[in-house]
């Protein structure tokens, strides 16, 4: 099996540049790690993981921990999207991810013991949950982190804008001639949940709109499910809006269905606005106008964050808001409020 003195000989370079290659360092040329690199995929080096780590002091894995009460993980087409965008940034460095299980030969243990007993450098946290026992355990340890969906000023957190997102729901919104909006919230727990219907409510405040309490209804953990029972309700209401802002794109998709049970078309009766910008969202029947998320900015900024703190060997207390946009689409149109004029 080929060595890294193999390829210093070969290629005709030190030990120690050779190592710099592999390591990522930035201070070798681009010509010599051109050249290092062939020789690299000439003989077919593969470097031994326990060997580098003892050389760096590092272990080259990233633990990934995602924390949520609907038990469906990585399943949730935002998250997953988001943690695609961290693997491939962190991997350009030479960085695994691990994901670990706290169920061990019939024991619980917790993520911080699982990561050790592995060997991470860092952690990233996605959880769209508040500081409940885990989420806490992780915030304090002072093992780098980074946080998704959560909003903290002890450690790096990278969230969207979320009450901007959702100004510019009720802006486009108000801009087509809806005067009677409702918002789907995320249960109360959530961090981003919380963020949009604040910024919902704010946005409504600002044109003096009509807010009835019935007009916010629960939406759940960003769920389909929740987003068709939330409607539900809606519909029932003697005065119904004419359009409706889900805090999450599930819900909205939920939203779309349940209208469609009660015999309703999307937006000639209710206008639907989601916030995400899942694949799917294009897609649908009708396309989803929503709040575009940029997952893969969100991805990179937290690598990037992380790597800094790896090499930095500590945490970094530092808070990142990546912009929205909103992507118009069918599921909405205008409506209209003014008064008709009577014919002479």
């Amino acid at each position: 099996m080929p060595t890294i003195y193999d390829i210093a000989k070969k290629a005709g370079f030190s030990i120690t540049t050779v190592s710099k290659v592999l390591n990522n360092y930035p201070d070798v040329s681009e010509k010599t790690k051109k050249k290092i690199l062939e020789t690299i995929e000439e003989i077919g080096y593969h470097p031994n993981s326990n060997a580098r780590s003892l050389m760096t002091k590092k272990y080259w894995t990233v633990g990934v921990v995602f924390i949520e009460d609907l038990d469906i993980g990585m399943k949730h087409p935002f998250f997953s999207a988001v943690i695609e965008s961290f693997r491939k940034r962190v991997e350009e460095f030479g960085y695994d991810l691990l994901f670990v299980s706290r169920n061990v030969e019939n024991q619980k243990r917790s993520y911080i013991e699982r990561f050790k007993q592995r060997g991470v450098d860092g952690i990233i946290v996605v959880s769209p949950l508040d500081f409940n026992k885990e989420v806490k355990e992780l915030l304090e340890h002072d093992m780098p982190s980074v946080f998704i969906d959560l909003s903290s000023k002890h450690v790096s957190v990278v969230n969207s804008d979320n009450g901007y997102g959702s100004e510019l729901v009720v802006d486009y919104l108000y801009s087509l001639g809806h005067r009677k909006i409702a918002h789907i919230a995320a249960d109360e727990k959530t961090f981003a949940g919380r963020e949009r219907r604040e910024g919902f409510e704010a946005a409504v405040k600002k044109y003096g709109l009509d807010l009835p309490e019935e007009f916010i209804v629960n939406g759940g953990y960003f769920e389909f499910e929740a987003g068709l029972e939330a409607m539900t309700k809606l519909l029932i209401l003697k005065d119904r809006p004419t359009a409706v802002f889900a805090a999450g794109d599930m819900i909205a998709l939920g939203a779309m269905k349940a209208i469609q049970n009660h015999g309703l078309k999307v937006p000639e009766d209710i206008s639907v606005v989601g916030f995400d910008d899942i694949e799917l969202a294009k897609h649908t029947t009708p396309p989803l106008t929503t709040i575009r998320q940029d997952t893969d900015l969100l991805g990179i900024q937290a690598a990037d964050l992380l790597l800094k703190q790896i090499d930095q060997k500590k945490k970094i207390p530092l808070s990142i808001t990546v912009p929205v946009s909103l992507v118009e689409r069918d599921s909405t149109m205008a409506i209209d409020n003014e008064p008709k004029s009577l014919s002479k």
